[in-house]
């Protein structure tokens, strides 16, 4: 599972996402309000948060899928920083 950070900076760019609802590994990030211009702003998010910068193959919106894949495309930008 992801840590607080992660949530928090996640949870910001999903609008119809509700403060008490729980965010869910699958959970389709784009049915939640995660559009394209929110994806670059989450993206930028990301990088300043943890210190890092996406590969261009990282880049994949499907890579923004769910919470989970996010989370591992970002755990592995980490290993590899």
């Amino acid at each position: 599972m992801w840590d607080s950070e992660f949530e928090e900076q996640l949870r910001r760019f999903l609008p119809y996402l509700g403060a008490d609802e729980p965010l869910e590994e699958q959970t389709e990030l784009r049915d939640y309000g995660l559009d394209s211009m929110a994806t670059v702003e989450l993206l930028a998010s990301l990088e300043n948060a943890y210190a890092v910068r996406f590969t261009d193959d990282a880049l994949s919106l499907d890579n923004f899928q769910t919470p989970a894949v996010l989370w591992k495309t970002l755990t592995a930008t980490r290993a590899g920083a």
